[in-house]
């Protein structure tokens, strides 16, 4: 079992790239389930894959994230260079130049209907990138971009498994509805994991995007879930609106909240109340939109 800490990151740096021995290393805070993440000095970090499954990650990100970075308007992470296993560490692993901002949080943005139309900007550019050889959705970004349908049995038995404390019928009701269209045009570039986390702030304006680790081509609508994980009534519309979303493409991307929330609450429920609230909070988040949209 790999122990994550800043001795086995100096055994790392230290053998592969003695010409950063030298520069400090420190965890970065909320670093990260998916990746463990090092600061290195003060422009670089380190990010390793904390399992097996995220091992694609590695690649994809160093074959596509220069590129993508070329044709958009905010930075997003660059790879700067790519580690080996070693006898400490199995798995392949990244250094990335470092971006400065804060995760957001409600606190610490400005105008949240500003935020949602600079969000909302940046992921029309990025869907307008030519998609040609991008990764298609499959195991290696948990079938962000693909179709929902994947995720029909989890979402069914997080829903059977708590109906007596969810509006069961609703949700079956929403969650069918997710399922009736399908993306049938052209793939584009999606994200895969919008979520606060991943988005950094300055002066209370979004600055930068980072963690490409479920990039992908394919249907966006996994994109936008973020509509009911974080924005309120009115920042939600001007989302939608700016993101130029057809209804169906708006109902899959409802759909990408509720399994999201739903297996989190299930998950969670007897173990961990912060986390299942904030699924319940989501769930109840997206029974009053779809009941508004009506």
């Amino acid at each position: 079992m790999v122990i994550f800490n800043v001795k086995l990151v100096e055994s790392l740096i230290r053998e592969q790239f003695p010409q950063w021995a030298n520069l400090e290393i420190k965890p970065v805070k909320n670093g990260g389930h998916d990746n463990r993440t090092f600061h290195l000095g003060e422009n670089m970090s380190v990010r390793l894959p904390s399992a097996e499954w995220y091992v694609p990650q590695v690649e994809k990100e160093h074959t596509w994230l220069p590129y993508l970075s070329r044709h958009l308007s905010l930075p997003i992470s660059i790879p700067l260079a790519k580690g080996k296993p070693n006898k400490d560490y199995p798995y392949p692993w990244s250094i990335y130049k470092w971006l400065d901002g804060e995760t957001i949080t409600h606190e610490n943005i400005v105008d949240k209907i500003q935020f949602a139309k600079d969000l909302a900007g940046f992921l029309v550019e990025l869907q307008s990138i030519d998609a040609t050889d991008g990764p298609f959705a499959g195991e290696h970004n948990f079938h962000r971009g693909g179709d929902l349908a994947v995720y029909d049995e989890q979402s069914k038995n997080a829903i059977e498994n708590n109906n007596e404390i969810l509006n069961a019928d609703l949700l079956r009701e929403i969650w069918e509805l997710s399922l009736q269209s399908k993306w049938n045009i052209k793939p584009v570039w999606l994200h895969g994991d919008v979520a606060p986390g991943n988005l950094l702030v300055k002066d209370g304006k979004l600055c930068a995007v980072i963690d490409f680790g479920v990039l992908g081509v394919g249907d966006p609508a996994c994109d936008a879930a973020m509509a009911w994980t974080f924005f309120d009534d009115i920042s939600r519309k001007v989302f939608k609106n700016a993101l130029k979303m057809d209804e169906e493409t708006w109902n899959r991307a409802r759909g990408w909240a509720l399994w999201k929330a739903l297996i989190t609450f299930d998950g969670n429920k007897d173990t961990n109340k912060i986390k299942a609230d904030e699924a319940m909070h989501v769930i109840d988040t997206v029974i009053a939109e779809y009941k508004g949209s009506k």
